[in-house]
C-alpha cells in the first residue's frame, strides 16, 4: 500500500543538471520528515538530503550548495534538485519516508554524471 516512486535520474555530463521527483502513496505524506539517499556500486547508502513537515533542510556536506530538496504537500511529493553535478555524485538515488516505526523506500533512479 505504501508506495514511493522515484523518477528524473539519467546520464548527465558533469556541471550539469537533474530534477528527481518522489511521488508518495499509501501515507499521511505531508507529516513525514523525507529524505533523500544514495548508493554507489560496492558503497553504503548515505544520506543525502531530509525535509521536516515544517520545511526544515538538512544535506550531506558534499552536497550543500549544489542541491536543493523540497516537497510539495498537495501533490504528495518531494524532489530534489541537482545542479552542478559531479561524476561523484553518480548512485543509485533512493526516495525515503521516515515514518515513527518505521523508513519506506522507493524503488531507486540512476543518475550516472560521466566523467
Amino acid at each position: 500500500q505504501v508506495q514511493l516512486v522515484e523518477s528524473g535520474g539519467g546520464l548527465v555530463q558533469p556541471g550539469g543538471s537533474l530534477r528527481l521527483s518522489c511521488a508518495a502513496s499509501g501515507i499521511f505524506f505531508s507529516i513525514y520528515t523525507m529524505g533523500w539517499y544514495r548508493q554507489a556500486p560496492e558503497k553504503q547508502r548515505e544520506l543525502v538530503a531530509t525535509i521536516t513537515r515544517g520545511n526544515n533542510t538538512n544535506y550531506a556536506d558534499s552536497v550543500k550548495g549544489r542541491f536543493t530538496i523540497s516537497r510539495d504537500n498537495a501533490k504528495n511529493t518531494v524532489y530534489l534538485q541537482m545542479n552542478s553535478l559531479k561524476p561523484e555524485d553518480t548512485a543509485v538515488y533512493y526516495c525515503n519516508a521516515h515514518l515513527p516505526t518505521k523508513n519506506y523506500w522507493g524503488q531507486g533512479t540512476q543518475v550516472t554524471v560521466s566523467s
